[in-house]
């Protein structure tokens, strides 16, 4: 550790006692500057700077100074970004010591209204082998350059600083992980109680409307038909909230879609994909694309007598193509004329987008739905 060379014992406890504010609850802009005017103070500088790096350490995201008053840094404008010689302490991240900065070959030059500066003593903010920016210093009060113990001095205030950047970006992803969490969490909440709940309050008031006189029929229609616009904005939300830390994509939504509705069919459903589904379908053809699975596997449950289904999705020539296929009895062509079995509402998801809605005999018995839309509109 650096500290083992620092001699003077009222520095040696002045450079521990800057250490340890790390333990205190201090925003991290004032535990840094305290690190640069305790630096200043112990090694005689004139002036102080700390350069925080930016995610890529290409260039300064931040610089902290001490020794300027707020007109000097004002008339000086836009603070250094990374080049000269505070560029070559990124480049090459390790102690320098210079007695004339402006002789030194990489010298930049300073702006207009800069004070002249002439000793300097760069060291690198790094914990461990990750480094977080530069600790500066310039103009040495009394001599002509700084010595090796404020070298070692400011190697161990450097070290402080990186431990506090550290933690503080540590405690940064900390909290975006508990956002990712915390969304995670609404999202299982919504489709585990929310949607089972309301999906089946529908099913009740669908049998309901069966056996109902048809003035009652109508009105538990429209509120089945409202539960399902709910539904249909609860998923577009979880789809939007990405159930899981990352977005989950649309292959895993509609296999748990599929695998919640086994129940209601009264078997596993096949379930494929082709092409690009999860990158190429927006979130607008998502929400009608769902809801469709679900009224038509639905369908399936109550009305097909089927043992076997196949829902496939493909993606192709700039369309998405839904294709629902059972081996039940088939369907009545009157059924589809009057819009029985609420195709008039697959109908119209298709025609919102664009898209077309196609239900006939399948060959061998059973049922085959298509439901297919532009990509684009």
């Amino acid at each position: 550790m650096p500290y083992h060379s620092i001699e003077d014992p009222s520095k040696l406890r002045r450079v521990l006692e800057a250490s340890l504010l790390i333990e205190k609850d201090l925003e991290l802009p004032v535990l840094l500057r305290h690190v640069v005017e305790e630096a200043c103070s112990m090694s005689g500088a004139r002036f102080g700077a700390l350069g925080v790096l930016n995610e890529d350490r290409t260039a300064l995201s931040e610089f902290i100074t001490v020794g300027l008053d707020t007109d000097q840094e004002a008339r000086i404008g836009t603070r250094p970004t990374g080049r000269g010689v505070l560029g070559l302490l990124i480049a090459d991240p390790k102690p320098l010591r210079l007695a004339n900065l402006n002789a030194h070959p990489n010298s930049y030059g300073f702006p207009p209204n800069h004070p002249p500066m002439s000793s300097f003593l760069g060291v690198p903010i790094k914990v461990r082998d990750e480094v977080y920016g530069n600790l500066y210093l310039t103009d040495k009060i009394g001599w002509s350059e700084f010595t090796n113990d404020d070298v070692a001095l400011v190697e161990v205030l450097a070290l402080a600083a990186g431990i506090a950047i550290e933690n503080a970006r540590l405690h940064q992803q900390t909290q975006v992980v508990a956002v990712y969490e915390d969304r995670d969490r609404l999202a299982r909440d919504l489709h585990d109680t929310v949607i089972q709940r309301l999906f089946g309050v529908g099913l009740t008031l669908q049998s309901m409307a069966g056996r109902a006189p048809r003035d009652m029929s109508v009105g538990l229609g429209e509120a089945v038909a409202e539960i399902d616009r709910v539904i249909d904005r609860i998923r577009a939300t979880i789809y939007q909230l990405g159930m899981g830390g990352e977005d989950r994509g649309l292959r895993d939504h509609v296999v748990s879609l599929v695998r919640e509705l086994s129940s209601v069919v009264g078997f596993d459903v096949e379930v494929g994909f082709d092409g690009p589904v999860d990158t190429a379908i927006s979130a607008q053809v998502v929400e009608h694309l769902m809801a469709t699975i679900r009224e038509s596997l639905t369908n399936i449950g109550r009305h097909a007598h089927a043992t076997q289904a196949r829902v496939a999705i493909k993606v192709e020539n700039g369309r998405c193509r839904l294709t629902v296929v059972d081996n039940g009895g088939g369907f009545d062509d009157s059924k589809l004329r009057e819009g029985g079995l609420g195709l008039t509402n697959l109908r119209a998801r298709a025609e919102k987008l664009d898209g077309t809605f196609e239900m006939e005999n399948a060959q061998g018995g059973g049922t085959l739905l298509t439901w297919q839309v532009p990509l684009t509109r």
